[in-house]
């Protein structure tokens, strides 16, 4: 059989030996077998380098399937990502996994999927399905995985819950990578949460908690997403720790993944002020390394994952090749869009706006002494804040109110029919309309937000007519977007996808709402294990004490 050889004379960027030259790379059957250094840069080549890693990406927030979400990502010289499937595993269970696994296989990219170690997140939300220790052995055994996904309950690792411990054991017994979710912790907890063997974390807001987690020996993932940023915070932190360090989107929405990835993240860094190689190493060498990925690195023996620049500071992209085949160019995928089959679990029943005003709580218009507990959102940001504020009643039930920001958010059961859960937010600035979706983490109810009582059950229908999607009602007009792989995915194109999101999003732009990703911060105020306050379809939820609130504080005693 004929051996394929081919070769690129590029400025190679070694990132081992911290030096670029110019050279001549040859590779047969997808793997490099020499490279001969020429001399000195040339001005008239391009810059030669290891692909990007994504090193904690949920696909299903891109809203496109894994092969999907490949062939736009191969555009901005991605070569591999690390994802934890929990979303769907939460709708699907372990099918929902093999679902991603066998879709991924159709991707230009290799996507390395973690065991999802939380589903449920917590047992105080209703999900579709249960993975237990056993099922997450028989997805490392059978390849379907190949580490263990975020550990996400945290409470749960410091009190060495036997049932999470198992599950962290299980993939300590095969060797694999055990990836972190700690918001919030520091000092001793950090070094506790860390030592249950813990490698890593993608949810650290602050410096003083990076560096508490580095210092417990734990890898920082620096995420910079669509709705959850924290590059500014914590990027000082790459010259410090550049061996630690690694970057990551987490969740990404489709029409912020046309125009940007891990390339975004790391042209920003080497901008301000960086030392190339340290962000090249966070970008694409630590990945593989943390995870013992087969990506390769321009080495002798490596598999033939590279890309090529312009300019090795701003990272304007050229090609990307995989295995040796160019798989993007320019901006352009090389490979096809070829749609998926859908797959989903969906039972909801509608709901009228007098079934929301029931599941109101009632009270004495009377008594200033009882106030709402409002949960407040901001932008750029996941966790949120508790607020107290004197309710606006319309008979003995407490109401939105859009002049005051005050807002009427509801989580509606998706697999049984159920009464929904209610609350009340600020931050969404709607004025007239309500948003919805079925990516609501990690359970992915149907969640809903809106100024008026009758807008928020118009958008819940809207979709539960879809079998989940997104949709935005209100006086600036009515749209909406159908996700039939599970409630979170498009069987759609990337392209078509990013479009018609944007025009969602402005929709609920024009609705009043002032945030960047209004329909991922939605998808955020049902995640239980980020504080302070949010809201599952059991009721409103303090995320720091791990226990249901009353919408309204007690009365004062006489």
């Amino acid at each position: 059989m004929q051996r394929r050889t081919q070769n690129i004379r590029a400025n190679l960027v070694d990132i081992d030996h911290r030096r670029i030259y110019a050279a001549s790379v040859h590779w047969e059957d997808g793997h490099i077998v020499a490279i001969a250094v020429l001399g000195a840069p040339d001005p008239a080549l391009d810059y030669l380098l290891p692909g990007f890693v994504d090193a904690h990406v949920h696909v299903e927030s891109t809203m496109l399937t894994p092969a999907e979400f490949g062939r736009i990502a191969s555009r901005h010289g991605t070569v591999a990502a690390v994802t934890d499937p929990h979303e769907i595993a939460n709708v699907l269970g372990a099918d929902g996994v093999r679902y991603m696994a066998e879709d991924a296989r159709r991707s230009p990219i290799p996507i390395h999927f973690g065991a999802p170690a939380c589903v449920p997140a917590t047992r105080y939300e209703t999900s579709g399905a249960e993975l237990s220790a056993e099922a997450i052995e028989t997805l490392l055994h059978e390849g379907s995985a190949g580490h263990l996904a975020e550990v996400m309950d945290f409470p749960g690792v410091l009190a060495r819950e036997p049932g999470l411990m198992a599950k962290i054991e299980v993939a300590r017994r095969w060797g694999r990578t055990i990836d972190g979710h700690a918001p919030g912790l520091t000092g001793a907890a950090a070094r506790d949460y860390a030592d249950a063997g813990i490698h890593n974390d993608h949810e650290c807001a602050t410096r003083e908690e990076a560096e508490a987690k580095l210092a417990a020996g734990m890898h920082l993932v620096i995420r910079e997403g669509s709705a959850a940023k924290n590059f500014d915070a914590l990027h000082p932190l790459i010259d410090r720790f550049p061996g630690q360090i690694m970057f990551c989107t987490d969740d990404l929405h489709p029409d912020d993944l046309v125009t940007g990835h891990i390339d975004r993240i790391a042209a920003r860094a080497i901008q301000a002020g960086h030392d190339r190689f340290d962000v090249l190493r966070a970008a694409c060498s630590n990945p593989v390394a943390h995870y013992r990925m087969d990506v390769g690195q321009l080495r002798v023996g490596d598999r033939m994952d590279a890309i090529t620049v312009t300019d090795p500071d701003q990272l304007n992209v050229v090609t990307t090749w995989v295995a040796g085949t160019r798989v993007a160019q320019q901006g352009r995928s090389l490979t096809a869009h070829r749609p998926a089959t859908p797959s989903n679990r969906f039972n909801a029943a509608p709901i009228s706006a007098r079934t929301l005003t029931e599941a109101l709580p009632t009270g004495d218009p009377d008594d200033a002494s009882r106030q709402l507990r409002v949960i407040e959102c901001r932008d750029g940001a996941l966790d949120t804040r508790e607020c107290h504020l004197p309710p606006s009643w319309q008979g003995d039930h407490p109401v939105p109110d859009p002049d005051r920001d005050l807002l009427l958010l509801t989580v509606v059961n998706r697999y049984h029919p159920a009464p929904p859960a209610v609350a009340f937010i600020r931050g969404f600035g709607l004025t007239d309309g309500a948003i919805a979706g079925s990516i609501a983490h990690d359970s992915h109810n149907v969640i809903a937000v809106g100024s008026h009582i009758q807008w928020v059950s118009e958008a819940v229908n809207e979709v539960i007519d879809m079998q989940g999607g997104i949709a935005a009602v209100g006086g600036a007009g009515r749209d909406r977007l159908p996700l039939p792989v599970a409630g979170l995915m498009s069987t759609a194109d990337g392209d078509t996808m990013a479009a018609r999101h944007h025009a969602m999003v402005s929709l609920a732009h024009a609705m009043g709402s002032p945030l960047s990703a209004p329909f991922m911060t939605l998808s955020f105020m049902a995640l239980l294990v980020i504080p302070a306050l949010k809201l599952s379809d059991q009721g409103l939820f303090d995320g720091e004490r791990f226990e249901f609130l009353s919408l309204l504080t007690p009365p004062l005693s006489s």
